[in-house]
């Protein structure tokens, strides 16, 4: 398992930013959006709306849930 983070470029309805996170998230996270039927920016556009805090820590939390089992309405 590495630590490695990678920062990723996204785009949030027409903004351009990046997301700077560990491999093994952002794999989960994109497995996530697979299973949902969404692209990676509309999951992190969905995340971002309902955030409070930083978009990479909201992106963790969102993972964190989805391995948990914790229901999440995203």
């Amino acid at each position: 398992m590495s630590d490695e983070i990678v920062k990723h470029s996204v785009n949030i309805s027409g903004h351009r930013t990046s997301v700077s996170i560990e491999r093994e998230f952002w794999d989960l996270f994109a497995e996530a959006a697979a299973a949902r039927d969404l692209s990676l920016n509309q999951l992190i556009t969905r995340i971002d709306a309902k955030r409070t805090g930083n978009l990479s820590s909201a992106i963790r939390l969102f993972v964190l849930r989805e391995v948990t089992g914790a229901s999440q309405d995203i």
